[in-house]
Parts: C-alpha cells; structure tokens; sequence
C-alpha cells in the first residue's frame, strides 16, 4: 500500500499514471509509453529543457539563504523581471516579491489588499479558482474547487468561509458556442459599483472555468474596482509569463493593475517559484511600512536562478511569437473539431490555454461529490491510446489544452489529434 496521501478532485481512490522521466514535450510512463503533455500550466518550457538544467545546477551549489537576508541572485531575478516581461510598463509598475506558489501569492496580495485598506469583503468573477490556501481558497468559486472534502456517497463537506465574498458576472467569448447577442460588459456589470463598494480588492484571472475575454470587460471591471476603492488584482499565475502570447493577457486591454500574481511557469517548470508585483503607487503607500508577511523559502537561490533562465531563454528562443502562431493552429483546429463532434457544447482559449466544454450537466451543480467517472474524465483516458496527456481540473464536463509552450507545430497537431480520437467517447453518450 501507497504511504503517500494522495490528492485528487474527483471522489474515489483511482490512482494516476505514474511518471518516470520526461524530455522536451513528453511525459515517460512506467509501462514505457511516451506521451505528449498537453495539460501542463506549470512546465513552460517543457521537460528538462537544457538552460533550466544548467541554471539549476549551478544555483544548487549556492547557500540557503532565506527571505530575510538580501540574496544577489534574487535582486538580479527581480530586475530581470521588470526589464524584460514588464518592459514598457515602466511608468505605473513598482516592485516584486517572490513566494512559492500561486496560492500563496493571491493570499499575500489579497491580504495586503485588506490591511491597506481595513475592509475585509473581496471581489472575484463567477467560476473563479485563485487558489487553494488562505485567502486565495476564499476567491475560489468554482464549485469543485471548494478545498474540503468530496464524499464518495456524495455530498461535500465544505470549510468554513474566511471572508465576504462578491462574485460578479462573467463574459462568454468563445470562438465556439457563445450565445447570441452578447451584451457590453457595461451592462451585465451594471451592478458592479454596488457589489464591490465594501471590498478591499477585486481579482479576475483569465483562464478558470473556461473563461476568456477581451479588453472591454477587464477594463470596466478596473474602472468600476477604481471607482469602489477596491484595489484590482490581475491574477496572471496561468497566462503570465507568456502563455497567452505575450507576457501577460492584461496587456490585451488598456488598464494596468495595482497587483500581479504570477506563478506556474515563473519558474520555467524547473522549480516551485511565484511573485507578488505592486505598482509604484502601492510602494509609495508601503514607505514608512513593514508588511509583516515572511517566509523562509520564499526567493531561494534555485528558484532565482530558474526565474532568470526562463526570462532569458523566453526572449532568445522567440518563444511569445511562437505561441502567437500556434494560437492560430489551435484556434483553426479547435474549430473544426468542435463542429465535427456533437459532444462539444463550447470552446474558448487564447494563446496556449484553450478549453473544450462537453454537453452535460451544469457545472454549478458539480462539486466532485460522485464516484462516477466524470465524462471529461474518460475522454482524457481515450486521448491516452492516442498518445497525448489532454488535462480536465476535476470538472465534469471540462477539458483544457495547455501545452509546453515549445510544443512545435507537428506536435501540437498530435495533441490535437489525440483530442478528436477522446471526444468519440463523449460523442457516444451524448447520443
């Protein structure tokens, strides 16, 4: 018997295929199948890549030395930040703080948020996942993300909320599957002043639960966080760092945030890394100031070094125009295999984050409280024969593509290939 707890989203006790080794794009399985990793948000630039070994092996010859003391290759990992993603947004952007995880970034930036502002309620969108710790679990609405218990015999057992929360609507900009007629934001956030008055910060990712959108809607929601008090976060732990095409997906629309939260590929998929960016006004407030918040692991030498490698090896290899191509790749497929099989009820995506949702059963009413299979679940499983790793967060009907950002055009083609090959599943039960 395993000694090890697993974790997982869905109730019951399968366990997951077991990894050995990988290269490049692919995963190495113990019964020796190699598969494309198509679900991987925290490996951006895949498996082993060479400039994230060599970093990592020189910084592993370094001391440990903790978030107190002043480190040379942190001040050189937050300068390399600001001078290549955030270059020219030099005129409102401040200074980083780097942590481990995205988590733990949303929970510092959130909480900062309220002892800036001694307001407790905070803001997010409807189908939202910032987290899974401290304030971050709280912004969390997507209902099978809740962080307690889902019981085999079903129901949930939920813990206790932490803070007020406001959820606001959500767009729908799918590329497959939108309704008809869709409203300016300005109208379906119409109540947004009310809702975020009391809040100390309002936080929108760009990702989660399938949800994607252009500038207008980010905008209104920083004109209406603004007009509330409220500062905006821009949960970037996802796209930032490039998979959206470019640095950042903010960068879409015209307003600029008060907080960054980056993660996931921060690191280049070779060590656990995630940051806090402030704007000059938020450290202008922080004069005369000590955030009390530390910890001990926080900016370790290795995750510098990966910090600085993965910028560096991002700009070398041309990595955001790379993804700009293979965006239209993915957006031409996607499409085809949407209107190919009747299963799929919607897709949307940007960048190399896209998201294929299945007829069935409203996601609001899903909270991972069954032992039956979910169906996104089998369709990842079949995508299997056909050699690809095809991701589904836990949620019945969802399924997501998130791909190493080095993935070539003949790869991502096999993914996509994989995915078609899946939905015939779907496509049988849907009748």
């Amino acid at each position: 018997m395993s000694r090890l707890l697993r974790t997982g989203l869905n109730a019951g006790e399968a366990a997951p295929m077991a990894v050995v080794g990988g290269e490049g794009v692919y995963f190495h399985l113990s019964d020796g199948r190699k598969l494309i990793d198509g679900s991987n948000t925290g490996g951006g630039l895949g498996h082993r890549h060479p400039a994230m070994v060599e970093a990592i092996r020189r910084a592993a010859d370094t001391p440990v030395v903790n978030e107190g003391w002043t480190w040379v290759g942190r001040e050189q990992a937050a300068d390399d930040l600001m001078a290549t993603a955030f270059k020219g947004e030099e005129d409102w952007v401040g200074a980083v703080r780097f942590c481990i995880s995205g988590s733990e970034a949303n929970d510092m930036a959130l909480s900062l948020c309220q002892a800036l502002t001694q307001r407790s309620a905070l803001a997010t969108r409807e189908r939202a996942y910032h987290g899974i710790t401290g304030l971050s679990r709280a912004m969390t609405v997507q209902p099978q993300w809740h962080g307690g218990l889902a019981v085999h015999a079903g129901g949930s057992k939920l813990p206790a909320p932490m803070a007020p929360v406001r959820i606001l609507p959500a767009p729908d900009g799918a590329i497959y599957g939108a309704p008809a007629g869709n409203a300016p934001p300005s109208e379906y956030l119409a109540d947004a002043p009310r809702l975020l008055s009391d809040t100390a910060a309002t936080i929108i990712d760009y990702t989660q639960g399938g949800i994607y959108y252009d500038g207008a809607y980010q905008d209104e929601v920083a004109r209406c966080a603004r007009q509330a008090g409220s500062y905006w976060i821009a949960d970037e732990v996802v796209t930032g760092a490039g998979r959206a095409g470019r640095w950042f997906a903010f960068q879409g629309a015209q307003s600029r945030p008060d907080i960054v939260t980056l993660g996931k590929s921060l690191g280049g998929g070779a060590a656990a890394v995630a940051a806090v960016v402030v704007s000059r006004e938020i450290v202008e407030r922080l004069k005369g100031s000590s955030w009390q918040n530390y910890g001990t692991l926080r900016g370790h030498p290795i995750s510098m070094a990966a910090v600085s490698a993965y910028l560096k090896a991002v700009t070398d290899d041309r990595i955001l125009e790379h993804v700009q191509k293979l965006e239209k790749l993915f957006t031409r497929r996607l499409l085809d295999i949407a209107q190919k099989h009747p299963s799929v009820q919607r897709v949307a995506g940007q960048g190399l984050h896209w998201t294929v949702e299945l007829h069935g059963p409203d996601w609001r009413t899903w909270h991972a409280d069954t032992t039956e299979v979910p169906i996104a679940s089998r369709v990842a499983e079949r995508a299997l024969e056909a050699g690809a790793v095809i991701g589904t967060s836990g949620e019945q009907t969802s399924l997501f593509l998130a791909p190493p950002l080095v993935i070539s055009e003949q790869e991502a083609g096999l993914l996509l290939d994989a995915l078609d090959h899946g939905l015939d599943v779907a496509d049988a039960e849907h009748g």
